[in-house]
């Protein structure tokens, strides 16, 4: 018998969610002793195996309880279904396929190696002493980073969930991390921010007075030739002046700073604080009407996709825009030399499918119905690469 401390140290779930689980019925203890401990003997933590395994297919706590505790609940058929779904998503879970035919095999081994955090914690200490320079740059200093530590700790099942979706295992996240610390993605975000430090701090006597002039009086149209000759003028100087964004080809960061002033809080208030209220929301329309057709390609390309939802996601005028979204990704990664993991696309589709964020903003931004439709879109064609 084990209590619930020792199974929430061998599982890596919460004792707060071992309890959780036991109030809903969905784990009960072998037994609870007469002081009120929860005890659990193998076949409970059998049972909670079971349930990390269909956590694994985002399959909701409630349809768990009522899959696992039906009457003819066949746990060898069970696990036999568990591990088609896993094929299909490909070797990105081989660790937990290994495991399941284990169980298969009547083999009476526990084991919870594959969502163990600890190594991912163990390497976010290190980066403080490895990247220590980085860190502060980039995190707003070594306490601001201490935090995020703390709330990955807090969300250590999402991270792991995500972790093993994406990157295949704990081990492999934890890997592509030190990769994508050695990456350009933060030389290009240190140089963003040093434009917006200039902008606030009016470190370009150029700039200052064509935003002072720009926003003078924002009662005007943005759209106007006066209004956008001045937002002319602002961006041609950034692409002169800074780096960033004169090597931008595909207008990338440039459409990143617009989306700044328009639907970030921080910098909204920022600049409004700075400038009178409304004046971000006034220059990110006059930026964003000046930017025109020049939208950065993956922006042209999702529109594309998502023109009409009537068509079908895993037709062939579908998926070859797909797969342009795909080359155009691919490329930006490889440019910043970014580690996504061997389930990228598998996940993102995921995510345009359950993660709320994702689905108000696609809809918001291509119409009611876009996140649906770019999840299934990309699913198909994730599932057809995990298959070649």
């Amino acid at each position: 018998m084990r209590t619930v401390k020792q199974v929430s140290d061998l599982s890596g779930i919460s004792v707060r969610m071992l309890h959780y689980y036991d109030e809903i019925g969905l784990l009960k203890p072998s037994e609870v002793t007469d002081a009120g401990y929860r005890l659990y003997d193998d076949e409970a933590l059998m049972f909670l195996q079971q349930i990390l395994f269909y956590k694994e297919f985002d399959i909701p706590l409630k349809e768990v309880k009522k899959i696992m505790h039906c009457s003819d609940y066949d746990k060898a058929k069970a696990l036999e279904n568990q591990k088609k779904l896993l094929i299909l998503k490909s070797n990105r879970i081989n660790n937990l396929i290994d495991l399941i035919d284990k169980t298969l095999k009547g083999e009476k081994e526990v084991s919870f190696n594959e969502f163990d955090m600890s190594e991912y914690f163990k390497a976010l200490e290190a980066f403080k002493m490895e990247y220590k320079d980085k860190i502060i740059k980039n995190y707003s200093g070594m306490e601001k980073y201490d935090e995020l530590i703390e709330k990955c700790k807090l969300n250590e099942n999402e991270i792991a969930e995500m972790a093993i979706k994406q990157y295949g295992s704990i081990e492999n996240y934890v890997e592509a991390m030190k990769k994508n610390f050695e990456s350009d993605m933060f030389s290009v975000a240190e140089q963003i921010d040093a434009f917006k430090k200039d902008i606030l701090d009016d470190k370009h006597p150029k700039l200052k007075e064509l935003y002072q002039k720009l926003v003078s009086d924002i009662t005007k149209d943005p759209l106007s030739k006066e209004i956008q000759q001045i937002a002319e003028k602002i961006k041609n100087i950034i692409k002169s002046d800074y780096e960033v964004f004169r090597t931008d080809e595909e207008n990338q960061y440039w459409y990143t700073i617009i989306q700044l002033y328009l639907v970030l809080p921080d910098w909204i208030d920022a600049v409004d604080n700075k400038y009178g209220k409304g004046t971000s929301k006034f220059i990110g329309e006059a930026l964003k009407t000046n930017l025109g057709n020049a939208q950065p390609k993956l922006n042209s390309l999702y529109a594309k996709l998502t023109e009409s939802f009537n068509k079908d996601p895993s037709s062939k005028e579908i998926q070859d825009i797909v797969e342009e979204i795909v080359k155009e990704t691919t490329r930006q990664h490889e440019k910043l030399k970014i580690e996504v993991g061997e389930n990228y696309w598998g996940y993102t589709a995921d995510l345009y499918r359950s993660n709320s964020a994702f689905q108000i903003a696609a809809d918001k931004k291509y119409g009611d119905g876009a996140a649906r439709f770019i999840g299934a879109a990309l699913n198909y064609y994730a599932t057809q690469e995990a298959l070649k």
